[in-house]
This record gives structure tokens, C-alpha cells and sequence, in this order.
């Protein structure tokens, strides 16, 4: 399943993003997470749940789909 999260902040952490997709409830869970599931940023494996993302990243989680980020529009002039 691919879905889109529409980021507020300039990036987000891989572990606060997995909290967001309901993959894990805290980043102790995500850590170990990290460790026994296969996670791909923009198809290389990562396991750091620290490593920011940023909008146009695509995040492949097994058994949860492809999370590709982009970012709010404003129209601040």
C-alpha cells in the first residue's frame, strides 16, 4: 500500500515517523524495531531511528507499504 504523509516541519526523524504510520507507540519500540524489521529509505536499509527524512523521500516498510513524503503547501506571502 503506498500512502503520502504531508510533512509541517522542514524533515521528520525515522522513528517519529514510524510512530505516525502506527508501526510502533514509542522510539524505544522503534530502535528495536529497526533492529528485526527491514526498513528502505529511498531503497537503501536504514536502522537508525534518528536519520531525518525530508520531503520526496520514499520509506518502504515491510508488511506496511511505501511512504513516500512531501511537504505542506502554504501561500504565505
Amino acid at each position: 500500500m503506498n500512502q503520502t504523509l504531508k510533512l509541517t516541519a522542514p524533515y521528520i526523524t525515522l522513528g517519529q515517523l514510524l510512530k505516525n504510520v502506527d508501526v510502533v507507540s514509542s522510539g524505544g519500540q522503534a530502535k528495536w524495531y529497526l533492529k528485526d524489521h527491514q526498513v528502505l529509505l529511498n531503497g537503501q536499509p536504514e536502522q537508525r531511528r534518528g536519520k531525518k527524512l525530508y520531503p520526496a523521500d520514499r520509506i518502504q516498510i515491510a508488511e506496511v507499504g511505501t511512504i513516500i513524503l512531501t511537504k505542506v503547501e502554504t501561500d504565505q506571502k
